[in-house]
């Protein structure tokens, strides 16, 4: 890539990973897209964006560490079952075509912005639930899926995380957002990159702008989040979580 390319990348993953730090997700939306653009066939693309993604987590981590206090036993075990998803999506992808998938995600996506639009109340406030054994359960059923989801598609799936935090294990946004970017952006997405690395190819000469623009953006979006708040973050969700369901919707349709 020559400078104005790289520039330009950089750009469009600040603003991507800016409003993915603020939603809980949803870098992909202009991150991707850009990638596949600017030349790179879809799984160099997908893994490069996955690697690029690790940084806007570690972005937002140095944020949320100066005024966040996560439950370190909670956070394990979204961990523990998700990774075993996200190795187990990764590794398919290569594989098949993600096209009905891909529609599939982006009905299921811009249901979840609608539903959390028309709950104004969903997230505003903490209310813990669900932390017996039956909802553990049930709950890790679920992030297993997610992380199968993230490791194999594109975008949003970091969004799913964000909403199952609050709808089922009771958590605000704005804590529900620090861990999907703390846990989902580190972890889920180097797994998937590492996965994807291996079986794959990553575009190494392309990554130090994506990396620059990750850390940035996941730092101030983070710290938009914290300093406004739920409200902003709620609303963010929605409208990310909304354009993440189109375009995927819309890839879909073109696909075929």
């Amino acid at each position: 890539m020559d400078i104005f390319d790289q520039f330009v990348l950089l750009i469009i993953s600040l603003i991507a990973n800016l409003f993915s730090a603020l939603a809980g997700g949803g870098a992909g939306l202009l991150q991707l897209p850009a990638l596949l653009f600017l030349g790179l066939p879809f799984g160099v693309a997908l893994a490069t964006h996955k690697v690029a993604s690790v940084f806007l987590g570690l972005g937002a981590t140095a944020r949320h560490m100066k005024s966040s206090s996560m439950d370190w036993k909670f956070a394990a075990f979204i961990l523990a079952l998700g990774l075993p998803g996200v190795v187990l999506g990764a590794s398919v992808i290569l594989q098949v075509d993600d096209r009905i998938s891909q529609g599939a995600l982006g009905v299921l996506t811009l249901g979840l912005g609608l539903y959390s639009w028309f709950k104004p109340e969903l997230g505003q406030v903490i209310d813990t639930k669900h932390r017996d054994l039956s909802g553990y359960v049930i709950g890790g059923a679920v992030l297993f899926f997610i992380g199968a989801l993230n490791g194999s598609l594109t975008s949003g799936t970091g969004l799913f995380v964000t909403l199952w935090l609050v709808r089922w294990f009771g958590l605000d946004y704005k804590s529900a957002v620090a861990y999907t970017l703390v846990l989902v952006g580190i972890f889920w997405n180097g797994s998937g990159a590492l996965t994807l690395g291996i079986l794959g190819e990553i575009e190494w000469s392309w990554l130090p702008a994506l990396i620059v623009g990750s850390l940035l953006g996941g730092y101030l979006g983070a710290h938009f989040a914290i300093v406004k708040g739920n409200r902003l973050v709620k609303r963010s969700f929605e409208v990310v979580t909304i354009l993440v369901g189109v375009s995927l919707m819309a890839k879909a349709t073109m696909a075929g």
